[in-house]
């Protein structure tokens, strides 16, 4: 990292965030004002948040879906007794 270069050559992904948090380092006399910026590459490394977004994501589908089959079982459920089950086309009041 500390080259600048990545392995294919180019520039690598966090550098841009790294020279962010360097800068801020360098300039200041209380390291801890740099925590946003290190917060920033390291989120650029290694993607906590977006990972753990995913997974929240990813979480709520999955109880959507489960609740979108029991709805589906249990209209099942009522055209395995016999009953009509109005498809909605017809408002009856």
């Amino acid at each position: 990292m500390a080259s600048g270069f990545s392995a294919s050559g180019g520039t690598p992904r966090c550098f841009a965030f790294w020279q962010e948090f360097s800068k801020c380092y360098a300039s200041t006399d209380n390291p801890s004002q740099c925590r946003v910026q290190a917060d920033d590459y390291l989120e650029c490394l290694h993607h906590k948040k977006e990972i753990a977004r995913a997974n929240a994501v990813k979480a709520e589908f999955i109880k959507r879906a489960e609740h979108q089959a029991l709805e589906g079982r249990k209209t099942a459920d009522i055209l395995a007794d016999g009953v009509i089950v109005g498809v909605g086309l017809i408002q009856r009041e």
